[in-house]
């Protein structure tokens, strides 16, 4: 039972006019606005695992942007997920890279009260096992999941409220191991932009020349067929789980053998399906023990360097331009559901890579991903112990100093 009152969320809205609102509407914002520069238009891209990443977008001009004023999302406002992915919330940064946003129509913004109210509390309370629980009472599933009656929905969601500064101090102390973790994702981010930068001196992105030709097999097999898994239930890892720009593979499950691709450390994983192929959905595994046989989902294609090839090479060559060009040309298949085959993919040719450059890239790759691997597992600890705070700190049965001794201690 939470300590804090109880009130609806439209009782924390700000005086601004529009301050909870729902996105344009059918022929309001279409595909034929979209332009190079202008307003940023929010999508289902950038609220990803309900954070907003703010980048990937298409523009709108200033002058539609005015059109749909109500849609305007500026620093501090909530962005709920009304449609597809319901239950998601984000919350636009406070130094963001533009001055304000238009959501789309599968969205709601709120935006509240800063003199009674912190945006980045709610924001974790809706991300706390609780607040999703709230807004998934009000989903219907039937379909493409939606909420029903999705801004009066949200207006009516009944949240806990503290007062301000114990608000402003369970958000100062959650931002804190988010913070540490977004330096960590930082830092592996040039990791993979320099090794990037190094893979293409190899010469691999480039067309072939006649006489350094090679087929790709030459240096990564693909689908490589390991023995079968000897646990009860091995490492799972699902389409969810890949992103789209980074090797670390944050999360996995275990469950008993079933059909699906097999794996071991050292290997990529690769989808081979449309959105996610063309989306760039691809990870490098290490997170296993020595020896020990994983499986994912049957849209992967796995890649495996070959004996003397950096195992990351098969990564960054799953990465690259020319390659996933190739991937995708070869695509067969119903509209919405294209697939490339391992047989396709691996039909590819590449320059021969000098070998004391392909050496030199093992040996940096090999240490910069060390890093990485050490980097992620403190991320990961980092996020649980932050999931596991969450909700002792959004019902107030634990206090900010107490859960500040418990952070000292394990993080």
């Amino acid at each position: 039972m939470t300590e804090w009152p109880i009130v609806r969320f439209d009782q924390l809205a700000s005086t601004d006019r529009w301050a909870f609102s729902i996105g344009p509407f059918g022929s309001k914002v279409t595909t034929r606005d979209y332009q190079n520069i202008g307003i940023p238009f929010i999508r289902g891209v950038n609220l990803a695992r309900g954070v907003f990443l703010d980048d990937d977008f298409v523009f709108i001009s200033e002058q539609k942007a005015n059109e749909v004023e109500s849609a305007v999302v500026r620093p501090g406002d909530l962005v709920f997920t009304r449609k597809g992915t319901v239950g998601q919330v984000s919350m636009i940064p406070r130094n963001p890279r533009y001055d304000r946003y238009v959501i789309s129509g599968s969205q709601v913004k709120a935006r509240i009260d800063s003199r009674c109210a912190a945006p980045e509390f709610y924001y974790y309370w809706f991300t706390s096992p609780s607040g999703r629980r709230s807004i998934l009472e009000h989903a219907v599933t039937t379909g493409v999941p939606s909420l029903a009656n999705s801004l009066s929905s949200i207006r009516g969601l009944q949240v806990p409220k503290p007062p301000l500064a114990e608000q402003k101090a369970v958000a100062r102390l959650l931002e804190s191991l988010d913070d540490k973790i977004a330096v960590n994702e930082h830092i592996a981010a040039v990791y993979e932009q320099l090794l990037q930068y190094r893979f293409t001196g190899l010469g691999l992105s480039e067309d072939p020349e006649e006489a350094l030709s090679i087929p790709v097999t030459n240096l990564v097999t693909f689908s490589p067929k390991p023995g079968r898994p000897s646990a009860a239930e091995p490492i799972y890892v699902d389409m969810a789980a890949l992103r789209t720009n980074r090797a670390g593979i944050p999360s996995w499950t275990r469950r008993k053998p079933k059909s699906g691709p097999r794996f071991t450390n050292g290997d990529t994983l690769m989808a081979r399906i449309t959105p996610c192929l063309e989306n760039g959905k691809t990870g490098y595994v290490d997170f296993m023990a020595d020896g020990e046989i994983g499986l994912g989902s049957t849209e992967f294609i796995v890649m495996r360097s070959l004996p003397g090839v950096p195992s990351q090479l098969s990564y960054f060559l799953a990465r690259d331009k020319r390659f996933r060009e190739h991937a995708i040309r070869n695509m067969v298949g119903t509209s919405g559901r294209q697939r490339v085959s391992a047989t396709d993919v691996a039909n590819y040719s590449v320059n021969n890579p000098d070998a004391e450059q392909l050496a030199a890239f093992g040996k940096e790759a090999t240490a910069a991903f060390a890093h990485m691997k050490s980097l992620n597992s403190e991320s990961r600890t980092l996020a649980t112990l932050r999931d596991t705070l969450l909700p002792q700190l959004m019902s107030g049965r634990l206090r900010v100093k107490d859960a500040e001794k418990i952070v000292e201690d394990l993080a």
